[in-house]
């Protein structure tokens, strides 16, 4: 099989928010988004700012052409407003795993219902289309916020690979490995369903 056609496009719409595929049209909306907060500064975590946004966009859209990732903006269905972005990467269509990472929110939408139902849509697909036997989490060490929303998904740790990646800055960081996997995913499911119609 391969990751191209795995991989294929497609758009996933929910209640409050749809994922459209990322284009190189998205720039100045991804700016915008990223503004609220100036989620760039943050030391832990890769957010496109000025300096980044051509290169952040063209690496995304050269690892869906490979068939490795499918990236999306997150997109407010009642205001239209691009809100953040995220998508599938480092997929293996052989063994049938992926993962959902590259995930970043306006600060204004952080801590909504609008993780919760990006995350349901992204499981769902992977799970109940693509037929994968695993999705994988993966976050900085550092990043406390991220590993928590990570945890309260239904998510797994897998382990912590140490000195797993050369940051820009020089520094190696940790990443904290979760995952899901395919006889997980209905008790995970229930659980954001529940969360989503509380919310």
């Amino acid at each position: 099989m391969e990751s191209k056609v795995w991989l294929s496009e497609t758009q996933l719409v929910g209640n409050s928010i749809s994922l459209q595929l990322l284009q190189k049209q998205h720039a100045n909306s991804l700016l915008e988004a990223a503004a609220d907060g100036e989620l760039w500064n943050l030391w832990f975590t890769s957010i496109p700012s000025h300096e980044t946004i051509d290169s952040y966009i063209d690496f995304a859209l050269n690892e869906k052409k490979s068939g490795r990732a499918l990236a999306f903006v997150v997109i407010d269905n009642k205001t239209g407003q691009l809100i953040g972005s995220t998508r599938f990467c480092n997929a293996d269509p052989i063994n049938k795993r992926v993962e959902i990472g590259h995930t970043w929110y306006a600060k204004s939408y952080q801590r909504t219902r609008v993780n919760s139902e990006c995350k349901y849509l992204l499981l769902q697909y992977a799970f109940e289309s693509l037929e994968a036997i695993a999705v994988e989490f993966r976050t900085h060490w550092h990043n406390q916020a991220s590993r928590t929303a990570i945890s309260h998904l239904g998510a797994k740790q897998d382990g912590i690979l140490r000195n797993a990646q050369l940051d820009a800055d020089g520094c190696y960081r940790d990443t904290v490995v979760f995952s899901i996997i395919n006889q997980e995913w209905p008790a995970v499911r229930k659980g954001l369903l529940n969360r989503l119609n509380t919310d």
